[in-house]
């Protein structure tokens, strides 16, 4: 799109509207729920999740049971202890040695196999995620990607996928293997003692209330970092695209004071979130020390006064009862703790999961229309019929509502009656503009920059829905083309030229996926282009990066517009192809041009009005409405705007 259109026009109301869900309704700014992420992991993964959490339940009740084993070797070396009968003690403690060592083989088992499938289901579901990200974004509308900046948009592919994987491949697993372990070691305790398991029950409410505290204001700068961050990226994206703009202006200075402005709401937002973050882990590991003294003074005292010990099992209180509980006690302590390590990534992650969420809710461009483009060719009849093959004559393969087929042959004629648009529903941009080309007509427009000559050829192309009036092509109402058909039947020539990492010839093979080398280079002579690219190191196999940004600008634009030649479309449409290049380039590239249009209906937009004069029509445009038209004699004869924009009297701007 030209510089016009995305700042004069579009850009009326600069405040980004905010991000839709389906329906039209505001996205959650929250984090994304776990169950959500959850789903969306079994959805991709259904049996290889599935068998990950079975290895990580086995592995967390396995590991808790060592306890259960130390407790009963302690009976036993008590029972022995006076007797000194070792032999006999052996005897009985080696098959719970033999046991425990199956039972660390069984869990380590587990765990391999867990890392394993953890990471074929991470790196799996990432993998899915973009994919599916992508598909979608290529789906949205141009309004989504003139209101959201691309370093934003980039950053759901780079820090929330990040967060994402984080998430999934640490956090999920490290707090499904804890609250496991907790439970065990929970149910164990139980089993040996209800009152001291009381008071670590205590310490346990007291600890969950730190992680709700702590970890819900983290959660909120979590949530504003991963923003903030965007906005950053998004920053950094467009100060390097436009580093050339600044350079020349010398605001280097002020782009930095306004970098350290975004970069300082960043560091705000991270560093209070980590603040709460790491803090809780310390909190809670002293806590969980507070309650192993408790336990050991609770148990001592009950020792000492005889106090019964009420418990699941119906164990007495004894010393080997009190010994193993203190492990159970620090495991159990130590596993909250680890809880509250992985809340910093389970905040992140839902973060970040929201995000992606978001832009996966995003309404996919609209489109309706049952109108499509196809081959066509006579039968022995005379009647136009579908071709397998490609031929030299497009049609429009019109379904009707009885069931019946029509062909009409694709001529290139475009009416607009009555259109009214704008960008935003209180700004209205073109108003009551009727007007036609012909099929082979040659329609300019001219007027200063805002006018509405880019956003014209945008309702052409469906890439805005006008909000009045009718569009026609060759007769049928565009609404009831389908879109990727109607853009194909149009061929575009922008004034900036956008050219993809690749070989030149893939370049001008982009207009037509399937065309030959042979119809490439003749697509390239003749815009005029073959010449200049025999001269590159490698020739039509020069390899093309960063925008092309070795050749010259009107190199780039002869390219571009072999690429459309390569396309043959019937219609075409050239945004100011000639208006940031020289007139000696100017020149070859109008020739090119020139040659481009030859027998095609053709929109041009210039600021050069020599590049006009040639035009059936031309259409001069003032805030949105026509107010002259006709030949370049008729205008000039009129002495009206035209005249006085032709002969210098006043400039375009």
């Amino acid at each position: 799109m030209s510089n016009e259109t995305t700042n004069a026009e579009k850009n009326q109301n600069p405040t980004p509207r905010p991000q839709q869900g389906k329906g039209g309704k505001p996205a959650s700014r929250r984090a994304a729920s776990m169950g959500k992420v959850l789903k969306m992991v079994f959805r991709y993964y259904p049996v290889h999740a599935t068998v990950m959490v079975i290895c990580i339940v086995a592995a967390a009740i396995l590991t808790s049971l060592p306890s259960i084993f130390m407790q009963q070797a302690l009976v036993i070396v008590g029972k022995y202890w006076q007797s000194g009968d070792w032999n006999s003690a052996l005897a009985e403690i080696a098959p719970l040695v033999t046991t425990l060592i199956g039972v660390y083989v069984v869990a380590i088992s587990c765990n391999v196999l867990q890392t394993q499938l953890g990471a074929m289901v991470t790196q799996g579901t990432l993998m899915k995620v973009r994919n599916e990200m992508f598909d979608h974004m290529e789906d949205l509308p141009i309004r989504y990607f003139d209101t959201n900046k691309h370093g934003d948009i980039m950053s759901y592919y780079t820090n929330d996928v990040d967060a994402l994987r984080q998430l999934i491949s640490q956090a999920l697993p490290n707090l499904l293997t804890m609250f496991l372990q907790m439970a065990a070691t929970l149910a164990i305790m139980l089993w040996y003692s209800i009152p001291l398991s009381f008071v670590v029950l205590v310490m346990v409410a007291l600890m969950a209330w730190l992680v709700r505290f702590m970890g819900g204001r983290s959660a909120r700068f979590f949530i504003a970092q991963q923003k903030t961050l965007a906005r950053a990226e998004g920053f950094a994206e467009e100060s390097m695209t436009g580093q050339k703009v600044v350079k020349v202006f010398t605001h280097e200075k002020q782009m930095t004071e306004d970098f350290d402005k975004v970069n300082e709401e960043l560091f705000v937002a991270a560093r209070n979130a980590n603040i709460y973050g790491n803090t809780l882990g310390p909190v809670l590991f002293n806590v969980g020390n507070l309650a192993y003294v408790l336990v050991a003074l609770a148990g001592g005292i009950s020792l000492a006064l005889g106090i019964p010990n009420p418990s699941i099992g119906g164990f007495a209180l004894s010393i080997d009862i009190v010994v193993p509980y203190l492990n159970l006690t620090k495991r159990f302590a130590g596993s909250i703790g680890q809880v509250s390590q992985q809340i910093n990534f389970v905040v992140m992650g839902l973060a970040g999961a929201e995000r992606i969420f978001t832009l996966l809710a995003e309404e996919p461009e609209a489109d309706n229309g049952y109108v499509t483009l196809t081959h066509v060719r006579k039968d022995e009849k005379g009647d136009y019929v579908e071709s397998d093959e490609r031929t030299d004559t497009w049609a429009w393969k019109h379904p009707h509502h009885d069931g019946t087929l029509t062909f009409h042959p694709l001529e290139g004629d475009i009416r607009l009656r009555g259109v009214d648009f704008g960008y935003t529903p209180d700004h209205t941009v073109l108003h009551d503009v009727t007007l036609y080309a012909k099929p082979g007509q040659k329609v300019a427009f001219v007027g200063a920059t805002g006018a509405g000559k880019t956003t014209i050829t945008n309702l052409i192309n469906r890439f805005y829905d006008i909000a009045d009036g009718k569009i026609r092509y060759d007769g049928i109402n565009i609404n009831k083309i389908r879109k990727s058909d109607l853009r194909r039947s149009l061929g575009i020539v922008l004034q900036d030229v956008n050219l993809f990492t690749g070989t030149v010839m893939d370049n001008i093979r982009y207009g037509r996926l399937e065309a030959t080398d042979g119809e490439c280079i003749a697509a390239a002579k003749l815009a005029g282009a073959d010449s200049f690219i025999r001269r590159l190191p490698e020739g039509y196999n020069t390899m093309l990066t960063d925008n092309a940004a070795s050749l010259s600008q009107g190199q780039r634009q002869l390219i571009s517009i072999a690429r459309a030649a390569v396309a043959d479309p019937p219609a075409m449409i050239l945004d100011e192809a000639t208006s940031s290049i020289d007139t000696r380039t100017e020149a070859i590239v109008q020739r090119g041009m020139d040659a481009l249009m030859a027998g095609r209906t053709t929109f041009v937009i210039a600021h050069r009005l020599s590049t006009v004069r040639n035009a059936n029509v031309i259409i001069v445009l003032d805030h949105g409405h026509i107010i002259e038209r006709g030949t370049h004699e008729e205008l000039i004869a009129q002495r009206g705007t035209y005249y006085q924009l032709y002969t210098g009297a006043f400039e375009l701007e």
